[in-house]
Order: C-alpha cells, then sequence, then structure tokens
C-alpha cells in the first residue's frame, strides 16, 4: 500500500463537524438513539468537537467510530467553504450538508485511484489512473453548485473498470488458483487458516466470519463487509484495497498483520 497523502485522511480539528450532523442514523447495535439528517448529534459540542469521543463504543456509539471521510470533512470545510462554518453562516449551512456526501465519495475513490496506482503490476493502466486521479481531484475543487452537481454514480461508472483492471493484474502475479468470491454471502463463514491469496473478495459480506490466521495477501477486499470479522492472526500485509474503517468494523489482535498505511485499532 502506498503513501497515502494527508489530505485523504480525517483532521478532524479542521472540520465543522458535519460526519455528527450530516448523515441520519438510527437506535441500533451501532448508534444508541435515532437521529435525523442534518441535524447535529446531541453529543456534538458548540466547538463542533464530539463530547464524548473517548468513550463513543461504551456509550453505543460504535457506528462513529467505523467512519470514515477520506479527509472530506476539512475539505469542504476550509477550502469549499473557506473556513465558514454552518453555524455563524447558517446561509451556506444546506449547501454544506449537500456538498460534503459528494466530496466524501469522491475522496474514496482518489483513496483508492492513489493505491491501483502504486500497484507495479498495474503499470499498463498506470496512464488512465494519473488521468482518472487528475479528474476526480479537479472534481473536488469546484465550487458548492458545481460540486453538488456531481453524478457521483457516473464517476463510480468511469473509475470502478480501472480499480478493477489494476486489480486483476496485481493478483495475476500470485499465481495459482484465485478464489473468486465477489459479493459472495460469507456471514459467520469458518474461514479460519484459509488462503486467500489473491483472491477476489469485493463486495463480499464477511460479517462476523472467522479469518482467524488466514492468508489475505493480495485479496482484493474493496467494499468488503467485514464487521466482526475475526482478523487476530491474519496476515493482511497486501492486501487491495483496504482501507482503516474496515479495520476498525472488525476484531483483531497484535497478531494481525497489517498494511503499513493503516493504523491497528485501539480496541483491538
Amino acid at each position: 500500500m502506498p503513501h497515502i497523502p494527508t489530505d485523504l485522511k480525517a483532521d478532524c480539528a479542521n472540520c465543522f463537524g458535519l460526519c455528527c450532523t450530516v448523515p441520519a442514523f438510527s437506535a441500533s447495535s451501532d448508534f444508541a438513539v435515532d437521529k435525523p439528517a442534518r441535524t447535529p448529534c446531541a453529543n456534538l459540542r458548540t466547538d463542533f468537537r464530539c463530547g464524548i469521543h473517548t468513550e463513543l463504543r461504551p456509550r453505543g456509539f460504535r457506528g462513529c467510530t467505523v467512519y470514515d471521510c477520506f479527509g472530506a470533512g476539512q475539505k469542504v470545510s476550509q477550502v469549499t467553504f473557506g473556513g465558514r462554518d454552518w453555524r455563524s453562516a447558517p446561509d451556506d449551512g444546506q449547501r454544506m450538508f449537500d456538498v460534503f456526501p459528494v466530496m466524501r465519495d469522491l475522496h474514496e475513490l482518489l483513496w483508492y485511484l492513489t493505491e491501483a496506482r502504486a500497484l507495479p503490476a498495474a503499470r499498463p493502466v498506470h496512464g488512465e489512473l494519473t488521468r482518472a486521479l487528475e479528474e476526480t481531484g479537479r472534481l473536488t475543487a469546484q465550487d458548492p453548485e458545481a460540486l453538488a452537481a456531481v453524478d457521483i454514480t457516473a464517476v463510480r461508472q468511469q473509475v470502478n473498470p480501472l480499480l478493477l483492471r489494476a486489480s486483476e493484474l496485481a493478483r495475476a502475479g500470485f499465481g495459482g488458483r484465485k478464489k473468486e468470491r465477489r459479493g459472495a454471502d460469507l456471514i459467520g463463514a469458518k474461514l479460519k487458516g484459509a488462503d486467500l491469496r489473491g483472491a477476489n473478495l469485493r463486495g463480499a459480506y464477511l460479517i462476523g466470519a472467522d479469518l482467524r490466521g488466514a492468508d489475505l495477501r493480495l485479496a482484493d477486499l474493496i467494499g468488503a463487509d467485514l464487521r466482526g470479522a475475526d482478523l487476530r492472526g491474519a496476515d493482511l500485509t497486501d492486501s487491495i484495497f483496504l482501507i482503516q474503517s474496515q479495520l476498525d468494523a472488525a476484531k483483531g489482535d497484535g497478531s494481525t498483520v497489517l498494511p503499513p498505511a493503516l493504523n491497528r485499532p485501539a480496541h483491538w
């Protein structure tokens, strides 16, 4: 996994609590209460910091701990709106709330494109990946009206084939028979010690799966649901398109081998 630019990593100190305001959530195992969309969470302080940040999991807000804006929060707050927050400039509020989800999706695509371009085996599509990176970056630099009008579905349809091709090229170097489990229902699956090197696990449902000691090197994990998956002792060294929020939603320990660009979750 390559070095990821800092502007694609969340900087909550420079965000106006957008992830605590824009999304809706329902009382569940992930959230202790209901919250309508575009309404500040009751735990959001006047300085836009979370009042229970260090206690989110025990207080029933596990969902907050696995959310990643990929740096979209600070981009919208400090660049798109020039540091004007939605409390002191309420006329900007609704536009800011419109723009944040779009920026978040664009930044997620930038993360994946950055990783794909760094894959040595994906050199045949490096030129296309570079152009896609530049175009996606250009979209993020637009004014609020243009950003809100971005057709994110169309952007994804353009980018996803490139990401898939980069993944195929990288996994082709593994050799051997690769497991095609794209979108597979592997909820609660018993995969302890499984050889999943080079596997296609794009969008797979691995909720609660037992992946202890599994070998996931060069496995494509884009969009895989790892909530509650047991990754203790698993090797994720060169896994493709793995992101921090997937790890945060899973279980692991000190023996889980992670890509260097990602952090071991504090709750492991």
